[in-house]
């Protein structure tokens, strides 16, 4: 059962595909023509440059609910919102499915992840072992001042949950607790701490609490530890 038509309403505008990268990714060659030589240009079609522009759009639209959890979509019907041909769509896919946003389904399309509560929970439990004691190492390590220059990452989290912008509010939370976990100095932290909380994002939360990420640098810096791991631990999803 395909359902891209009835259900994303996302249209190659909106993506933010231009016509040229449009074509580009049907396999045409845009030409130009040479102004001294007056010969025509032939330019490289930017492929990927379309993946990942489309793969952006993909990500909006989740978190925007227009890709509804639990819905098939083929690679050719969302093709034809964004104005592209199926094989950039399904490489995006790909990604997602990567990301656990989506499932493959042979011989179909996509389906979008839907989670139970229960694996809602698990995966917030697992962030929280992980991130918590590297929070309280830090509060304990990091000199006061250093956690001021994460100020701005936790005010485009509030700005963007303000604004009610889900996909921007979860680059922005994302971005932050990245910088947050950089102060330990292990890249495999960051990058395990990443990859779970991406995959927590899917389906997108209703509540974005925002705030505490600003309340969570004032504990940090005020070495407040019982703050920080209470903090760390909402922020993580998970409530004890």
């Amino acid at each position: 059962m395909e359902q891209g038509r009835s259900h994303t309403g996302v249209s190659g505008a909106r993506a933010g595909v231009p016509a040229q990268a449009a074509s580009s990714a049907r396999g045409e060659h845009t030409h130009e023509e040479d102004a001294t030589a007056g010969r025509p240009v032939h330019r490289m079609p930017q492929r990927y440059s379309v993946r990942g522009q489309i793969l952006d759009a993909l990500r909006k639209a989740l978190f925007c609910g227009e890709l509804v959890p639990g819905e098939v979509y083929s690679g050719p019907a969302l093709g034809e919102r964004f104005g592209v041909s199926a094989t950039p769509v399904r490489e995006a896919m790909q990604q997602l499915a990567l990301e656990g946003a989506v499932e493959v389904v042979p011989n179909r399309g996509f389906r979008v992840a839907s989670r139970s509560p229960r694996e809602r929970a698990e995966l917030a439990e697992v962030r929280a072992l992980l991130e918590v004691p590297a929070l309280l190492r830090l509060a304990r390590t990091v000199p006061t001042g250093r956690w001021c220059e994460l100020r701005p990452l936790a005010e485009a989290a509030v700005a963007a949950a303000a604004r009610g912008d889900r996909a921007a509010y979860a680059e922005a939370d994302r971005a932050f607790h990245r910088a947050v976990l950089g102060f330990s100095g292990n890249h495999q932290l960051v990058a395990v701490a990443d990859e779970l909380h991406r995959r927590a994002q899917w389906p997108a939360a209703r509540d974005c609490p925002a705030a505490e990420h600003l309340e969570l640098l004032d504990a940090l810096a005020m070495q407040d530890v019982m703050a920080v791991e209470a903090l760390g631990t909402r922020l993580c999803g998970h409530r004890p």
